[in-house]
């Protein structure tokens, strides 16, 4: 069965997808510098990457994503808040499709083979995260404990 082409059914099914199609709905591109580091175009947006705002009144503020909400599929990224009539602050909602992701967290194990199944260039990448990442828990001290590697 081929889809309607009548609007108010594509806003109709939009609406009333399933959870796991509604998180298709949530991919953002990446930067130049992340899709030539990483050999991927796009992927889904998650709390703690950090985006770049490229339409609407917030176009060219940077900051990191602080909720997903699929619900409404939209984004609430850090200092992109509004005042309430009560003055209390609330986060402005941003569309997925407006954004462009310029930083990744890939903190996540899962996170990191979706990168490196999708693209070819990530096995380089994940070596070098864990580097840094080993590197930045050996800067910490430690408590107790002799801290030679």
């Amino acid at each position: 069965m081929s889809p309607s082409i009548k609007p108010g059914k594509q806003r109709l099914s939009v609406r009333e997808a399933p959870p796991h199609i509604r998180h298709k709905f949530v991919t953002a591109p990446l930067s130049r510098e992340l899709r030539e580091k990483l050999g991927i175009k796009r992927i889904y947006v998650r709390a703690g990457d950090t985006v770049k705002i490229l339409r609407g009144d917030w176009k060219g503020h940077e900051g990191k994503v602080v909720k997903v909400d699929y619900e409404e599929i939209a984004l609430h990224v850090e200092g992109v808040t509004i005042k309430k009539a009560d003055g209390t602050p609330v986060y402005y909602p941003i569309h997925p499709s407006k954004v462009m992701i310029i930083k990744l967290d890939l903190s996540d194990k899962r996170r990191m083979k979706i990168v490196e199944r999708r693209g070819g260039k990530a096995e380089k990448v994940s070596e070098e995260e864990a580097s840094s990442s080993n590197a930045n828990k050996e800067s910490k001290p430690m408590e107790g404990g002799d801290v030679s590697g």
